[in-house]
């Protein structure tokens, strides 16, 4: 058994036991989000979810080398009280890019590919370019800490007022209505395959440095951004802020293309994680010089990916020293706990709620979302990365657009975000545009909505035209994909709103117990739990 640890930004543990794979990051256990420690309730969920005892564990895959004294002589510490005094001989410690370029290409079900990763920062790199080849990983190229893409972006999020590390897809939301008016190839360009900081500056220096450049009043950004957030998008400020959301996020994707253009080159298919490829829109441009067959982003591909990179790389490594490492591809994330009909029951009785159990579930969603209803959906094991994938959804109906803003006041959500549809495999042909190939299944990309799909299905079409889906296959999700079926056949749409299970700026629910929490706050009309079913 390998476990895969990840101790910082958005912690988490994932432990593999041959094909069995357990996920879970620590925000989703201890209800804090992006939460920055120890993975100590993962660590002890995943071991849980295995059957297994810490003393089963042959080897501890840890994300990241470098930390200060104080933080390693804590993960010492943390490790030691889980797996006693001589923890020490099973660790292994994988660099941070090497992690994230891992997660990508071992789950691509490519033998050859180029693995890329792009982020803020990590060990001291913000991007890694990695031939790999039977395997192997040949890091061919970098990008230092101080040359970040990432780092620009997040600067210009906390310029606009938003939180950096964790708001920038708001930006690129944002940018949706605005058109791009800055040049921005004074502050970073693409110098052969690495990145180039013109300003010289990261982090909070640089934010400041935009504000100059901008003309943009920092000290009332936040003041600005409450204001877009509540649907005021027109005033000067308002329109300043969009236009600079623009214009960073097209300067974001003039840069990934032009690196994909020069990547092209080596007549590879691209697996692709770290914090940008959490960017939709970029990996859309990404797709269009590559094909839709010939890139691939690993669902988890932010931080909260790292322990799965960590305990993959350490397990090709140890499969091809036996000469059996075989290419292989991930095929869904339902990698977190789950729960019985007991927990459920007994959770639902201790809440005083009064439900019913259902025979056909399916078509009880299918009826409620047709009758405008807003449907919280909890079934069987978690997803693992920042997407809620039919497991751990709440379930609308496309057809009204009205119902954008039912839940942006029931979850609290910023008016702007769009939301995304979860749609039948068979059908994504038909509702995207520029589909050429295999769809989406993991809502990492963005594609440009057909004409037919924007009219019956407005409220999951951003301004621009564009929609991040999940293409569901039966074999893969078949109680999920029944839901949508169902719902196909009382209105003619293959296709359902699906935003994730929890309230703004909360983590995704992973139990029971959050689920009703959820529920409760957000005043959802029907909470479809296993078998049972509440109604408001």
């Amino acid at each position: 058994m390998i476990l895969g640890v990840h101790d910082g930004h958005d912690a988490g543990a994932v432990l593999i036991d041959g094909e069995r794979i357990f996920a879970v990051n620590e925000e989703r256990v201890n209800r804090v989000k992006k939460y920055r420690g120890f993975p100590e309730l993962s660590i002890r969920k995943v071991l849980e979810m295995a059957e297994a005892n810490p003393e089963d564990v042959e080897v501890i895959a840890v994300a990241g080398i470098f930390r200060k004294q104080k933080r390693l002589l804590e993960l010492e510490e943390n490790l030691k009280v889980i797996f006693g005094k001589d923890f020490k001989r099973k660790v292994l410690f994988v660099e941070h890019h090497l992690a994230h370029s891992a997660s990508a290409y071992y789950t691509s079900g490519w033998r050859d590919a180029i693995a890329l990763s792009i982020d803020a920062a990590g060990d001291g790199l913000s991007s890694s370019i990695y031939i790999a080849r039977d395997g192997e990983m040949i890091r061919i190229a970098q990008s230092t800490y101080l040359d970040s893409l990432g780092d620009f972006y997040a600067s210009v999020t906390e310029l606009l007022g938003f939180k950096p590390m964790r708001h920038e897809g708001k930006v690129m939301s944002l940018a949706a209505y605005g058109k791009p008016t800055y040049d921005l190839s004074a502050i970073i360009e693409l110098n052969g395959l690495t990145f180039e900081n013109h300003l010289k500056v990261v982090g909070v220096e640089a934010t400041r440095r935009l504000a100059e450049l901008f003309k943009y009043p920092l000290k009332h950004a936040k003041e600005i951004a409450t204001q877009m957030k509540r649907g005021k998008l027109d005033g000067k400020l308002q329109r300043k802020a969009i236009e600079i959301a623009a214009s960073a996020q097209a300067h974001l994707e003039k840069l990934v293309e032009e690196l994909g253009l020069r990547l092209k080159g080596y007549s590879l298919p691209v697996a692709y994680a770290g914090g940008v490829a959490q960017n939709v829109k970029a990996n859309a441009v990404l797709r269009h010089v590559f094909g839709d067959d010939s890139i691939w982003i690993f669902p988890a591909m932010d931080d909260g990916g790292l322990a799965f990179g960590a305990a993959v790389f350490v397990k090709a490594q140890f499969e091809r020293l036996d000469g059996k490492w075989r290419p292989s591809k991930l095929e869904h994330v339902y990698l977190g706990p789950e729960y019985s009909s007991e927990e459920i029951e007994s959770v639902l009785n201790e809440e005083g709620l009064a439900y019913e159990e259902i025979s056909d579930v399916p078509g009880f969603i299918a009826d409620a979302l047709v009758e405008g209803k807003l449907v919280g959906l909890f079934q069987e094991r978690m997803e693992y990365g920042p997407r809620a994938l039919g497991n751990r959804s709440i379930l609308a109906d496309p057809r009204d657009e009205s119902v954008k803003e039912k839940l942006n006041v029931a979850l609290k959500r910023d008016v702007f975000q769009p939301f995304a549809p979860s749609m039948l495999w068979e059908k994504a042909g038909e509702y995207l545009e520029d589909l050429n190939g295999r769809p989406n299944e993991f809502m990492t990309m963005s594609y440009t909505a057909s004409e037919e799909f924007r009219e019956v299905a407005p409220a999951v079409v951003h301004v621009d035209s564009t929609t991040r889906p999940q293409a569901v296959r039966k074999e893969i999700n078949e109680l999920y994909y029944l839901v949508i079926e169902k719902f196909s056949k009382r209105t003619g749409l293959g296709a359902v709103l699906n935003t994730s299970f929890n309230m703004h700026g909360e983590p995704i629910v992973c139990s029971p117990a959050d689920a009703v929490k959820t529920f409760r706050e957000a005043k959802l009309d029907r909470l479809v739990i296993g078998n049972f079913a509440v109604s408001r």
